[in-house]
């Protein structure tokens, strides 16, 4: 069964590319114009994480994933095959095949490899003392752990669905992701195969748009100053410090300027072919601060 690599990027059209790069920069990320869009990337690492484009409202324009080199002439058999009509390349991203889902979002398969991310530094994560296993001795960490964010890579995303059931069927049966686990009726969450337990999934809204988007951080001092300075630079309203239940992965959320999440995210749990997914009775967080109350409301307008 043909399945996708991964994550590549998101498109997102916003009302004002200047403030998109704002937030993204105050966030940690790299921002530069290329024609008439703004491209993200992380720091060390040459890939496209997400693509802003001007429009009169903020929009999730489509969602990008990574396939095997050469394979695309088997993706399109595979996708008329399935009844699916291909679709013209919009100007701003050009390359790859384009569809869209059974909700209307686009979607866009791109026959390159995925980046490699940037290497963790020597005073990251790996340098923490925990119990007897001693990793860092003669160095205060405190001194550097104040360091500006930078993410290493996009994580995962989630979206909104009218219908868990049925997106999870789509995504599953057309892109051959995987189920990781899911909350029945409250969220699902699917994987690419071996690497983080979950790099895409759903939650529930009556119709479709972008809910978080969430970027791989070293550690903890990382989730922490990335808060305090989004705070700083004006972007005060989130959610955390916490530790999901499912993925595991410790979190820090900020709300962007257009009323969607985006997430400081580390620890997340790491998956095999093994891996047998669960439904779950759980909260969202193992531990946390009170979760906001519209932090799952989809506050994109819906589409015409």
């Amino acid at each position: 069964m043909l399945r996708v690599k991964g994550l590549l990027h998101y498109g997102l059209q916003v009302p004002s590319l200047d403030a998109g790069a704002n937030f993204y920069d105050a966030f940690g990320l790299e921002t530069a114009e290329r024609g008439n869009s703004v491209v993200i990337r992380c720091d060390g690492r040459e890939q496209d994480q997400t693509v802003l484009m001007e429009g009169p409202v903020k929009r999730l324009h489509h969602v990008a994933f990574a396939v095997e080199t050469d394979s695309l002439p088997e993706w399109q058999r595979h996708i008329e095959g399935m009844g699916l009509k291909l679709l013209d390349a919009p100007a701003e991203v050009p390359g790859g095949l384009w569809l869209r889902d059974h909700e209307g979002n686009l979607i866009n398969l791109r026959d390159e490899g995925i980046a490699s991310w940037r290497e963790f530094g020597t005073t990251d994560a790996q340098d923490a003392n925990v119990g007897d296993r001693v990793r860092r001795v003669d160095h205060a960490r405190w001194l550097n752990a104040d360091a500006k964010p930078r993410p290493q890579r996009l994580g995962h995303m989630l979206i909104f669905s009218s219908d868990l059931v049925a997106s999870e069927a789509f995504y599953t049966r057309t892109l051959g992701l995987r189920l990781s686990d899911r909350i029945p009726g409250i969220a699902t969450f699917l994987n690419s195969g071996p690497g983080d337990h979950h790099v895409f999934g759903f939650v529930p809204a009556a119709h479709p748009g972008l809910h978080h988007s969430s970027w791989m951080v070293s550690d903890i001092d990382q989730i922490a100053m990335g808060a305090q300075n989004m705070s700083a630079a004006g972007y005060s309203k989130g959610w955390g410090l916490g530790r999901h239940t499912l993925g595991s992965n410790l979190f820090h959320y900020i709300q962007d300027p257009w009323g969607s999440w985006i997430e400081y995210s580390g620890d997340m749990d790491r998956i095999t072919e093994d891996w047998k997914p669960n439904d779950w009775d759980c909260p969202a967080a193992v531990w946390s601060p009170e979760m906001p109350a519209d932090f799952i409301t989809n506050q994109e307008e819906k589409p015409a």
